[in-house]
């Protein structure tokens, strides 16, 4: 039987909360800012491995001096209200029902849980079944007020993150006419962890390549916030962290820069994780190590051409400061809490 989680809301006693898959690039990221939560009680912070032995990180020593201990969901289940799960999609495919069978709140960073589609989810996520009931796909921007009722937060994909929050407000607004074309680069660590040969620094530096072309689960994931096509084409740089999407479109006849503008500042109004520059394009510099995504845009109103251009940190925005974003909503904070 499904135990309803408890009504975790604001109170003079910090939330209890976990990490599981904390040794990993969004892991790590993860435990600095829930370390220092205000409203955050961290408990205890977890490998991706039941077997796995204890371990302490060098880079967390007097942030994190307790040891990052095997995957064991029964202390998860013990010792936390929130659980954040930084795991393989498969992994939390089976961790993350478990976790909400006990009642537990989970926000997972896998690709487990995005897509609502069963077709879709079965051929991008096979180790994932049915969604749980009370799952919320977690872009904040765009799904705020169902957070704070959400059983399993799913945080969105970094390249995802990027691309929606950019095209989300012209496709709304019917400014836009077909698919869009997504050119996305991004770092290293946005391949995580487990070393490989594209990821091998003598693969990497002084390259740049095109990958998972019409095979990356990103792109359903685009398609299935924004309600119609991209064509999405990942790349990977020589950088360590950061993501920069130009994204190519078409607009409705008659479409002035203006109307683009106000479309784009009506959308992210309340938005204190948006950034919009116009026609100062933004640069990965200005968005690493922040939860900001910024975006800017040029328009040929004569052609009817627009390129926009997105960025974040992939490791941040992209993932562990969102997750953070997507917690302060769930349990009634300011979503800036922690993060600003």
């Amino acid at each position: 039987m499904i135990v309803t989680p408890s009504n975790i809301g604001v109170s003079s006693r910090p939330t209890r909360v976990a990490i599981a898959g904390a040794t990993g690039y969004a892991g790590q990221e993860l435990l600095k800012r829930l370390v220092r939560h205000p409203a955050a009680s961290l408990t205890v912070a977890m490998s991706s491995r039941s077997g796995s032995p204890s371990r302490s990180l060098p880079a967390l020593a007097k942030i994190w001096d307790d040891p990052i201990v095997p995957l064991d969901i029964d202390r998860l289940v013990a010792e936390a209200d929130v659980v954040f799960l930084a795991l393989p999609e498969a992994v939390s495919a089976e961790v993350a029902p478990r976790l909400l069978e006990h009642g537990r709140r989970v926000v997972d960073l896998s690709g487990a849980f995005r897509l609502r589609d069963d077709a879709a989810r079965h051929r991008w996520y096979p180790a994932t079944g049915e969604l749980p009931e009370g799952t919320v796909y977690g872009l904040a921007e765009h799904h705020r007020a169902s957070m704070r009722a959400a059983r399993l937060i799913s945080c969105p994909g970094c390249y995802s993150t990027a691309a929606i929050i950019a095209l989300w407000p012209l496709g709304t607004a019917g400014l836009l006419e077909g698919a869009a074309i997504v050119d996305a680069k991004s770092g290293v660590s946005g391949a995580g962890k487990i070393p490989s040969d594209r990821t091998h620094f003598s693969e990497n530096h002084g390259s740049v390549a095109a990958y998972g072309i019409f095979a990356h689960r990103h792109g359903p994931e685009i398609e299935q916030e924004l309600g119609h096509g991209v064509t999405f084409v990942p790349h990977l740089v020589p950088l360590d962290r950061g993501i920069l999407e130009t994204i190519y479109g078409t607009l409705r006849p008659g479409t002035t820069e203006a109307q683009v503008s106000a479309a784009m500042h009506q959308a992210y109004a309340e938005a204190p994780f948006v950034r919009l520059t116009g026609g100062a394009l933004p640069e990965i510099k200005h968005v690493v190590h922040t939860n900001f995504c910024d975006v800017g845009w040029k328009v040929d109103e004569e052609s009817g051409r627009i390129v926009m251009v997105s960025c974040l940190d992939n490791l941040v925005k992209g993932a562990a400061g969102q997750a953070v974003q997507n917690f302060n909503l769930a349990v009634g904070l300011d979503e800036r809490e922690g993060l600003l």
